[in-house]
């Protein structure tokens, strides 16, 4: 159950890292902007979110890739209370991350071969096991910045003057940052990913072979949770400097 738990723990991060770094974003650009630029991944999770309204009997109202107003954020009338009451909300926050996983996946497939091969050609991976010591928890953390590491290395050697790897992290930056939760079913997509998790844990402990299917797709998580935390990392110190710049300026 160990790769299991691990796998939760990275769909969190996964997810709060979305979150935070589209966020910081549309603080830093207008949301408008920031909206427009991750179409491709809005229209794959905003379908994800339309097919998890139909599959438990709620209704799909005035829904838009690319809002009207000054946030143009994705929109879909989503009912403050969705059917079936538990069920509802979990199915509902769990297809547009199953919907952004499986484009990411197909992408990796498609166009990211060789950097995907650059990056993994160190054998660098996510940990399948949680640390349990201090010392553990340490490793971890320098396992992450040298993921992060690896990941800027294999862009720099597979250069993105070649268009499928530009496109490919295109694609891969749009399907990643659209994994936040949407309005109004937060708590729903937190539910969703454990939920997940816990069934696919107990399916694994009878057939063997869905084991090897998460571990097959372990370097496409491992590259979400690099790209995702690189993101968030060169947002906040670009957010950082901005902000002493201003401080600088007004105090003279």
């Amino acid at each position: 159950m160990a790769l299991y738990a691990a796998l939760l723990v990275w769909l969190g991060v996964v997810v709060f890292a979305a979150w935070g770094v589209h966020a910081l974003w549309s603080a830093l650009i207008r949301p408008r902007v920031v909206n427009a630029l991750l179409l491709p991944g809005t229209l794959v999770a905003q379908l994800g979110h339309v097919l998890g309204l139909l599959v438990t009997g709620n209704t799909v109202s005035g829904t838009q890739l690319v809002g009207d107003d000054e946030q143009g954020a994705p929109r879909t009338a989503t009912p403050d209370a969705l059917r079936p009451p538990i069920l509802g909300p979990i199915v509902v926050g769990l297809l547009p991350l199953l919907a952004c996983a499986a484009a990411l996946y197909v992408a990796a497939r498609v166009l990211g071969g060789g950097f995907l091969g650059a990056l993994g050609s160190g054998g660098l991976e996510l940990p399948q096991r949680l640390p349990t010591t201090l010392a553990g928890l340490w490793d971890l953390l320098r396992t992450l910045v040298t993921l992060q590491e690896a990941l800027l290395n294999a862009l720099l050697a597979d250069s993105l003057l070649h268009w499928q790897t530009a496109l490919f992290l295109y694609f891969a930056v749009c399907a990643t940052v659209r994994m936040a939760p949407f309005d109004g079913n937060r708590r729903g997509t937190l539910g969703a990913a454990t939920v997940a998790v816990a069934v696919t844990g107990l399916v694994g402990s009878v057939v063997p072979g869905v084991r090897g299917l998460v571990e097959g797709g372990w370097p496409v998580l491992s590259f979400a949770v690099a790209l995702l935390l690189f993101l968030l990392l060169v947002t906040l110190a670009v957010t950082g400097l901005i902000r002493l710049v201003r401080m600088l300026c007004t105090r003279g």
